[in-house]
């Protein structure tokens, strides 16, 4: 009866064991790289991973030299080989100059060893099929910071590197589902108004069409977290009090080809639970799809100009 107990105990205490082992949390570290010439190249290293079970996300920040790089990052952790791998990220090729970046899409595999003077992951990133004479594989050893709030900072992490870096389209069958739609005509809201004067003004991009008028859809570009906006068009508010979300916020504007061109500017009214104030614009003319994101705060407002081509009158 004992010898029962005794192996019941021990599956439990394994059972506990496998179920406890995670790679949820921040993790630093250094990663390194032998040279053709046999020189060491070094990167320093922070991964913030979220283990919910199923799969593996996280953020990448790295540094090589003078650059700083923040990547997301989805894997999969293998509890029984206790094994992390993620799979397509961007590393600096260790021979790029600061005139040329080159990119090595890599791929690792990585060996969790827990003990109780500390957790580390260990292990390499190997280049894909068509990188493997030019980009050399990368040592990697990181080590789990227990005095950081775990679930804190990795879920902060993944929502400001959403709302800062993420380029984000609208899936295919979301483009069609019912927008916000509204007419553009002078509203009033004197405090955007009086705001917008004193905010710096940011182009980000400016477009010539050839059409006679466009679409715009507003979306949200990174976390939906509570963005809230107004709209400029050649400097007199069209649009307020709107929120971004994954639902667009619709309305066409005609284009004059006798004036230079129609500048939409977007004003923050607040910056959402996550700054800055981020937004995928996009412009429908005829056939033709154009994306632009914006970026807003408190100082400074994103700007997008449309142009309509003019077209060359015949002499006969």
């Amino acid at each position: 009866m004992k010898i029962v107990y005794r192996i019941l105990i021990s599956l439990l205490l394994l059972a506990y064991t496998g179920k406890a082992q995670s790679v949820s949390g921040y993790w630093y570290g250094s990663a390194f790289v032998t040279g053709s010439q046999g020189t060491q190249h070094n990167y320093l290293v922070e991964l913030i991973l979220n283990d919910n079970g199923k799969s593996v996300q996280g953020v990448l920040n790295y540094y090589f030299r003078n650059l700083y790089r923040s990547v997301q990052v989805n894997g999969l952790f293998d509890q029984k080989e206790q094994q992390l791998v993620i799979e397509k990220i961007p590393l600096v090729y260790y021979g790029s100059v600061s005139q040329m970046e080159v990119d090595c899409e890599m791929n690792g595999a990585f060996k969790l060893v827990t003990a109780r003077a500390g957790s580390t992951l260990s292990g390499m990133w190997k280049p894909d099929e068509q990188y493997k004479y030019t980009c050399p594989p990368i040592q990697l050893r990181i080590s789990l910071d227990r005095e950081q709030t775990m679930n804190d900072s990795a879920i902060n992490a993944i929502r400001n590197w959403k709302e800062e870096f993420q380029v984000w389209t609208p899936p295919q069958d979301e483009t069609g589902q019912t927008a916000v739609t509204v007419t553009p005509r002078p509203v009033k809201n004197f405090v955007a108004v009086q705001q917008q004067e004193t905010r710096d003004k940011e182009l980000a991009e400016e477009i010539e069409l050839d059409a006679d008028s466009v679409r715009i859809s507003l979306y949200d570009n990174g976390e939906v977290d509570g963005d809230s906006i107004s709209v400029f068009l050649n400097k007199k508010l069209i649009v307020t009090h709107q929120r971004l979300s994954t639902r667009p916020i619709r309305f066409t504007l005609p284009l004059d080809s006798l004036v230079d061109y129609v500048e939409l500017i977007m004003f923050a009214e607040n910056l959402g639970s996550i700054p800055p104030n981020t937004a995928l614009m996009i412009v429908e003319a005829g056939e033709k799809t154009y994306q632009v994101r914006l970026s807003s705060t408190l100082e400074k407002s994103g700007s997008v100009r449309l142009k309509r081509k003019r077209k060359g009158i015949k002499v006969r």
